[in-house]
């Protein structure tokens, strides 16, 4: 008597399929298992998707989590952002193997330069010193005299036009936080090039006024890549960090954060006695930021990915230039650690 054939309907062995929280959870466990393997350090970006910066080991502002990577034992660094993020990492950690997790992000703004015409700007204004904001591809890091943060951009420029014993700076590429240091410096000229965040330029005001008439006690929180109509709402202008400590120390109860949305997401999981809106919020999206997926961690752990690499020359000159900026600012560069995941 013949038996009817197997299927997986019937074969009781069959293991039953996982179910998409199941799934998440198991790779979550496959991420913790190879990061012990490899000796590696997940950093995220506090733009970046809760669950990936719920992952990492660390999340905050990427310099300051580049020079934490720094003071770790860690043989591999898995940076979860964009391109100039994991590019900053490797000059500060040459001797560590860092990914970038997923290797499509990039940033428009940083995009916006190219040493070439860097090298043409400083052509046009000849004996001006140059203050990049990190947010630049380590090339054009190597043709700028002095590194910045959003958090110490006002200190490094005054610093750089006293040291160089000139009234003008020349910023690149972002215009808004250069205008921002201009109202700061009245006594600098600061020569801005022409580049900007898309994601911030494209929140609007009256999405901050509406929402201010709705919650007219919220502190208005703006990040100074903002265009000066929203800088000029605000009740604090300040970094990524620097927001996300204002509205965990203030004895506000709600908040309109006009930056990237992972930053108030990120601050209702941290602080759920509070609210947080993001004005525009549907646009207040940095696509790039949110390229990174629990799937590409994995594949980095797994060394599929090519492994960030500076020419020598290109890293020799870019670090130069960081260095500059911890010169001046030190610690102000950015904090070292935002948070520590669980």
């Amino acid at each position: 008597m013949s038996t009817a054939p197997t299927t997986p309907e019937t074969d009781q062995s069959q293991p039953a399929a996982l179910s998409p929280t199941e799934r998440k959870q198991q790779l979550i466990r496959d991420i913790k298992a190879l990061k012990k393997e490899r000796n590696a350090v997940i950093l995220a970006h506090l733009y970046e998707r809760v669950e990936v910066q719920d992952v990492a080991d660390f999340h905050g502002d990427s310099l300051g989590l580049s020079q934490l990577a720094v003071s770790t034992e860690a043989d591999t660094i898995i940076f979860c952002g964009v391109h100039f993020m994991a590019e900053t990492a490797k000059l500060l950690n040459p001797e560590k193997t860092v990914y970038l997790a997923n290797p499509n992000a990039g940033c428009p703004m940083a995009d916006m330069i190219t040493r070439e015409e860097l090298v043409q700007f400083k052509a046009e204004h000849p004996g001006i010193p140059v203050v990049a904001y990190v947010n630049t591809s380590a090339e054009v890091k190597s043709e700028a005299d002095y590194c910045c943060t959003s958090a110490n951009a006002v200190e490094v420029v005054a610093f750089a036009a006293q040291e160089c014993g000139v009234s003008e700076v020349l910023f690149v590429p972002d215009k808004h936080l250069g205008n921002y240091v201009q109202t700061q410096l009245p006594q600098i000229q600061v020569t801005c090039w022409e580049g900007f965040c898309p994601t911030h330029l494209r929140m609007n005001p009256e999405d901050v006024i509406k929402l201010k008439k709705e919650y007219p006690d919220a502190e208005i929180l703006v990040h100074p890549e903002c265009d000066t109509p929203m800088k000029e709402m605000a009740d604090f202008i300040g970094s990524t960090t620097a927001i996300v400590k204002r509205a965990k120390e203030s004895r506000a109860k709600t908040f309109i954060v006009c930056t990237e949305d992972g930053v108030s997401q990120r601050l209702s999981q941290d602080c759920p006695e509070k609210t947080f809106f993001t004005p525009t919020r549907a646009s207040a999206v940095c696509p790039n930021m949110k390229l990174t997926r629990l799937e590409n961690i994995y594949k980095s752990l797994l060394g599929q990915n090519e492994p960030m690499e500076i020419p020598a020359e290109i890293a020799e000159k870019a670090r130069r230039c960081i260095d500059s900026m911890m010169r001046i600012a030190g610690s102000k560069g950015g904090p070292a650690m935002v948070g520590k995941s669980s």
